[in-house]
């Protein structure tokens, strides 16, 4: 169960993860809180489950590199095996599962499409996995999404 201190924490870290080098220790003075405080409850809020990877949302076409959405069939029973074997790449993002024929979705982003087409191959090839759609990015739609926890 999240307290009031956690819905708070999290809140900073959605929209306000200060840029310095001690960005914890300057959400524990806004928090009056201390550095080891919200460090720690960070980890366990990971381990929980509530939390997945802090971290910055970068300009990816300025950066040089391609996005694409990959829906995949998977059988129930590999079900997490792929997902785990997915997660393991860098550029893999947003995997989840879906209701459906496609039931595995996630995202990737490679510098170039070698690389792109390098992955989804290792990943076809995957064991459970018996369908495949690269639906690559044509036009970029960014949403900010934050979740206001009270």
């Amino acid at each position: 169960m999240l307290t009031v201190f956690d819905k708070k924490l999290l809140n900073f870290l959605q929209t306000g993860l200060p840029i310095s080098s001690h960005p914890f220790a300057d959400i524990a003075r806004l928090m009056d809180s201390e550095e080891t405080v919200v460090l720690k409850r960070l980890r366990e809020l990971k381990q929980e489950g509530y939390l997945r990877r802090i971290g910055p949302f970068f300009d990816s076409n300025k950066m040089g590199y391609q996005g694409t959405l990959v829906a995949l069939q998977v059988q129930p029973e590999y079900m997490e095996q792929v997902a785990t074997a997915i997660n393991r790449y860098p550029g893999a993002t947003h995997n989840y599962e879906r209701e459906g024929r496609y039931n595995l979705w996630f995202t990737l982003l490679t510098p170039n499409r070698e690389l792109c087409e390098r992955i989804l191959q290792q990943i076809r090839s995957l064991p459970g996995v018996e369908a495949m759609m690269n639906l690559i990015s044509k036009k970029k739609y960014k949403i900010n999404v934050q979740f206001k926890l009270k």
